[in-house]
């Protein structure tokens, strides 16, 4: 073995329950999984850890308005003078046994949906029309996606029917204890200085009838704990991850101003 080789360097990912164990068991099943969850509680993390641990290589795929059909199957493109046809992510993975990560697979086009259908029943197949191709799935595939219940509306939504092809996890913010933990290994920062942090995002999260979307991500606050373990103040460092990306209202911002004095004392 050359003494260079290095095992792959699987994502740091402290599992809260028992969603280690269900990926393993669908991943081994080619049964595909919804993970559901407010944005910056770790669903990627989760997806890109699992990976790692089982060997398998990872498309991920950030959904989005404009995200066709053609864009995760693949197209015809003219290269040098001649027309070749280009696998999208999701043909790529199935020929590989690789999983497919669809994050915030609503905000795809409904075409997309259909398109996954044939691949979360006992099909496993993928028809590319442009080509005549049927590929069957190999064991090592998997279709994974995720989305956030609470940006869900008349207009962007799954189907039902779509939801009942899929197992589903739902996620949300760690425990303080958990979340500290992921928030110091991450960062850098003692675990002493974190705790001030966790605290802040939990009263923020506990906020009501105030202009705000979403509570703070874990995400932000690992941000926060990286700019104050670099040695940026405090102030400075929870304006630019917590404060501005949460709001544009000033009134909003100034009442969040004034948790973190109340909380920082």
């Amino acid at each position: 073995m050359n003494a260079l080789a290095r095992e792959p360097l699987v994502p740091f990912y402290r599992p809260v329950s028992t969603e280690c164990a269900l990926f393993e068991t669908a991943h081994a099943k080619g049964l595909p999984l919804l993970l559901k969850g407010p944005t910056g509680c770790g669903k990627t993390r989760f997806v890109e850890h699992m990976a790692a641990k089982l060997g398998r290589p990872l498309y991920t795929v950030a959904c989005h308005d404009d995200l066709s059909a053609a864009d995760l199957i693949g197209r015809y493109l003219l290269r040098g003078g001649a027309t070749e046809w280009v696998d999208g992510p999701l043909t790529r993975a199935v020929r590989e046994g690789a999983i497919c990560y669809l994050d915030e697979v609503v905000e795809a086009r409904k075409d997309v949906t259909v398109v996954l259908h044939p691949l979360t029943d006992n099909r496993r197949t993928l028809m590319i029309d442009r080509t005549g191709e049927e590929l069957v799935a190999p064991p090592g595939f998997m279709l994974v996606a995720s989305y956030n219940p609470g940006y869900q509306n008349i207009l962007k939504r799954l189907k039902p029917s779509t939801r009942q092809r899929f197992l589903s996890i739902s996620f949300t913010f760690p425990d303080p204890v958990t979340e500290a933990a992921v928030v110091a290994r991450e960062s850098g920062l003692a675990e002493a200085r974190v705790q001030p942090l966790v605290r802040l995002a939990g009263h923020i999260r506990a906020l009501s009838g105030m202009d705000l979307e979403e509570g703070v991500s874990t995400r932000l606050l690992i941000y926060a704990a990286s700019l104050i373990a670099a040695g940026m103040a405090l102030d400075r460092a929870l304006e630019a991850t917590v404060i501005e990306p949460l709001t544009d209202e000033p009134d909003v911002a100034q009442a969040l101003r004034d948790l973190v004095a109340s909380v920082y004392g």
